[in-house]
Order: C-alpha cells, then sequence, then structure tokens
C-alpha cells in the first residue's frame, strides 16, 4: 500500500476567508497525471472484484438470458423473451429495443443458426452498448487525447442522498494516497451535518486534509476555500462533496451551477471531471438521476455504487446508451479499497459467467 498523508494540525485546517485566490498554473507531471487516470485497488487480492460485486445480478435476470439461449432454436419466442427479460434487468425500454434490433439484424445477416453465436453478439453489442467514451472530462477519458492537468486537478462529485457519494468519495482519496498522490477533500454538502462528519471520517481513514465550516455554511465557501487550500497545500487533487437532496429541485441544480462557476473563477478549465454518483439498486430512477445532474453541470462520468447488492445492474446500459455518458468506476463492497475502474468487456463477460 502506498504512504498515507498525515492531517494537519487544527490551526492549519482553514485558510483565511480574506485569502486572495491562488492561481493554479502549475502542470502536474506526466507520472501524476498518469496515477491520477489510473483509480483502482493497489492490493488487488484484498479488494472485492467487478465479478464479485455483479454476482447477485449475474444470478437474478442476466442469468435467465443465458438461459434463452440455451433452450435450442433462434425463434421469434426467444426475442421476445430477451426483450422482457432485459426490460424487467432496468435496462430499459428503449435501450433493450436498440439492441434487440442490432442482435437480430446481424444474427439474419451473418445466416446464424447457432444459439450460442448468437450469445456472442449479444454481448458483443451490449459492450459497444457501454464503451460510450467520448473524451468527455480530462482525466479519465480514454480516446488516446494526453491532458496536461493543472495542480490541483479537480473532481465535483455529484448525486442525490443515499447513493454511497460520500463514501465513494472516501474511496477515491483512498485509491489516490495509495499511489502517493496528494489529496484534499471539500465538504461542500452542508446541508446535512452528517455528511460533514462523514467526509472526515473518511478525510482521517485516508490520511488527507478535509476543507469544511459550520453545517449550513454557504456550499460556494467551502469550495472557495478548498481551492485556495488546496492550492496553498500544493495538492495533486481536490475533490469537492456537493448536496444531494432531491433531485427535482430547482434549487438545488442551481447550487451547483454556482460552484462551477466559483471553481472556474481560479481554474477557467475546472472541474476536470465531473463524476455523478449513482446507486445501481435503485434501478430506472438511477436514469431519471443521470438526466437532471447531466444537464446542470455536465457530468463527465459515472460511478455506479452498491452494484453488490442487487439483483438487476441493467440501469448501467440505458445510462451508457441514452445519455452518453461512460460509466468510469464500480464500487464492489463497503471497505475503501473496493473501488474498481470500470471495463464494459469485463462487465459484461462477468455478467454471463458461470
Amino acid at each position: 500500500m502506498g504512504r498515507f498523508f498525515r492531517r494537519r494540525k487544527d490551526s492549519e485546517e482553514e485558510t483565511p476567508r480574506d485569502e486572495v485566490l491562488v492561481s493554479h498554473t502549475e502542470p502536474e507531471s506526466d507520472s501524476a497525471a498518469e496515477a491520477l487516470a489510473e483509480v483502482g485497488p493497489v492490493d488487488d487480492d484484498a479488494a472485492h472484484t467487478v465479478e464479485e460485486a455483479a454476482e447477485r445480478t449475474r444470478k437474478g435476470w442476466f442469468s435467465k438470458i443465458g438461459g434463452l439461449f440455451k433452450r435450442g432454436g433462434i425463434d421469434e419466442a426467444l426475442w421476445e423473451d430477451l426483450e422482457e427479460t432485459l426490460v424487467l434487468a432496468d435496462t430499459g425500454a428503449q435501450t433493450t429495443m436498440r439492441i434487440i434490433d442490432d442482435v437480430r439484424g446481424k444474427v439474419k445477416d451473418e445466416k446464424i443458426n447457432d444459439p450460442e453465436a448468437a450469445l456472442g453478439i449479444l454481448k458483443d453489442e451490449m459492450v459497444t452498448v457501454l464503451d460510450v467514451d467520448t473524451g468527455r472530462g480530462k482525466i479519465w477519458h480514454s480516446n488516446g487525447q494526453k491532458e496536461t492537468l493543472p495542480k490541483p486537478a479537480v473532481i465535483l462529485v455529484v448525486g442525490v442522498n443515499g447513493t454511497g457519494k460520500t463514501t465513494s468519495i472516501g474511496k477515491l482519496a483512498h485509491a489516490y494516497v495509495a499511489r502517493d498522490l496528494k489529496v484534499v477533500l471539500a465538504a461542500g454538502d452542508t446541508f446535512r451535518a452528517a455528511a460533514i462528519e462523514q467526509l472526515k471520517h473518511w478525510g482521517e481513514r485516508a490520511g488527507v486534509d478535509v476543507v469544511a465550516h459550520q453545517q449550513g455554511a454557504d456550499p460556494g465557501a467551502v469550495v472557495f476555500d478548498a481551492m485556495a487550500a488546496a492550492s496553498k497545500r500544493n495538492a495533486d487533487v481536490l475533490i469537492i462533496d456537493t448536496a444531494g437532496r432531491l433531485h427535482t429541485k430547482a434549487h438545488l441544480m442551481d447550487e451547483l451551477r454556482k460552484i462551477n462557476k466559483i471553481i472556474q473563477r481560479t481554474v477557467p478549465d475546472a472541474p476536470h471531471e465531473v463524476l455523478l454518483v449513482l446507486d445501481a439498486t435503485t434501478g430506472q430512477n438511477a436514469m431519471q438521476q443521470a438526466k437532471y445532474f447531466t444537464e446542470a453541470v455536465g457530468v463527465t462520468g459515472v460511478l455506479l455504487s452498491k452494484l453488490d447488492g442487487t439483483a438487476k445492474g441493467g440501469v448501467v446500459f440505458s445510462v451508457c446508451d441514452q445519455l452518453g455518458v461512460p460509466v468510469r468506476f464500480v464500487g464492489t463492497g463497503e471497505r475503501p479499497q473496493d473501488l474498481a475502474p470500470f471495463e464494459p468487456r469485463q462487465f459484461v463477460e462477468a455478467l454471463f459467467a458461470g
């Protein structure tokens, strides 16, 4: 495991409120940029895997999909049953029809009669749906473009309450500390005292500084101070927690836009990533959340939490298909190291394993 950063003394915790914003012009080194892009458990033996996290989903609806292709023959009943099963697995009606239409078309064009071969085409199509990296964001995209990131790199984390947002931030901080990067956390969810305390707890576990104000403080002020503190402390990455009350409320989205503007006053091209945490157990409700947040703050990636707690998990396909937002990470358990990079092929194979 990588070293843990020592926490600052209490007298150093807060940046004076009248401090002038510091220009973030120092670029990340190539090694730091690579470490930022490579998130995941350092000790692979200690972390739960995506395959383990997807076990309940695999044993649920997706095991039934595999069974459909073992009945023998490719007929209309197969496609109808496949459509019903995908919808029940929370894949969404529109995405389900896209998958089935594309698979049926390829099976017909290639004159395939073997159900096992048809299942292979289905897997390939599901991978295609998930592989939507459009180059959004500047840290985790995989389109081959090389970015020289400012220091600190800024990650804004959004999501409704109860999705595992603060826990996911703690896991992300843990992963970066394990790669010898210096991390600062910003407790931007000032509406809930529990959220502030939870983030402080995760900061202590990971050995990183947390910039926090009292409950009810202006979230913009917290972010303002955190930006200055991260620069002063020469942090590699600043991860900002945000409020998640009632995603249908316009004022929450307005608050997030305000935070974005405060960040950009210091670093014009930040945040470098906007990570949306979605609870895999909430099904198509997660899809609705993704729509709201994408419209409000330009989500660049998704972290799918609690995958180990659902027998469905198909919502990941509709999020990628309908919104074009890539899934970057999967929460695979409750421990700090239980965060894994999302790989479309690995995920699909995990769904049909066994």
